[in-house]
């Protein structure tokens, strides 16, 4: 609960204490995007499946180049032979927030960005037939990221880039617990609208 409490107030501190960026430029941004997910560990020594998955965000530009994110993700894993049975789906939903440094690349239209937060996600380990076999519950974990930010006019942008999520958690099934560290990275395209 204290995490959660500090998390808020320090979100709260940096919106409020924002007065320094340029006034032309508009501070608050939307944006939707999706791609293919690679695992890179093996989670509860399970091989995953390429996956895919979504996130929506929302942005504050609080200085010229620096803003910070928050939202809600959402990834999807199939594996085959796994300690929970055969078959079967892991599912890595939850929030995110963190930092944003974006500069633009000379007088182009493009920018490239750098992303570092943290997640509060857990883990859904789900069968065949789409119930929910084993949940971790929430916990901490971290995203880094970077990309580009393609401006496309009146504040639309495409925003592809290549994310990295890493979260570490126990789940409890049949008596056994079993620890789940599960790392990928995802190549996303995303669109933009700031206002």
């Amino acid at each position: 609960m204290k995490t959660k409490a500090l998390l808020i107030l320090s979100f709260c501190f940096l919106i409020t204490g924002a007065t320094h960026a340029r006034e032309n430029e508009k501070r608050f941004g939307i944006e939707l995007n999706g791609g293919a997910s690679i695992a890179t560990s093996k989670p509860g020594d399970t091989q995953l499946n390429p996956g895919f998955g979504f996130e929506g965000s929302l942005h504050y530009r609080i200085l010229q180049h620096t803003g910070i994110y928050a939202g809600w993700g959402w990834n999807r894993f199939g594996a085959d032979h796994t300690f929970a049975g055969t078959n079967v789906c892991f599912e890595e939903t939850g929030y995110v927030f963190g930092l944003q440094f974006k500069h633009p690349i000379g007088s182009s239209p493009i920018s490239y960005y750098l992303r570092a937060g943290g997640l509060y996600n857990h883990i859904e380990i789900e069968n065949t037939t789409g119930y929910i076999i084993g949940d971790t519950g929430h916990g901490l974990g971290f995203q880094l990221g970077a990309g580009i930010d393609y401006n496309l006019g009146k504040n639309w942008s495409l925003t592809p880039g290549l994310k990295f999520n890493s979260l570490s958690r126990d789940v409890e099934m049949n008596g056994l617990t079993t620890e789940l560290n599960h790392n990928y990275l995802s190549l996303k395209i995303g669109i933009q609208k700031r206002f």
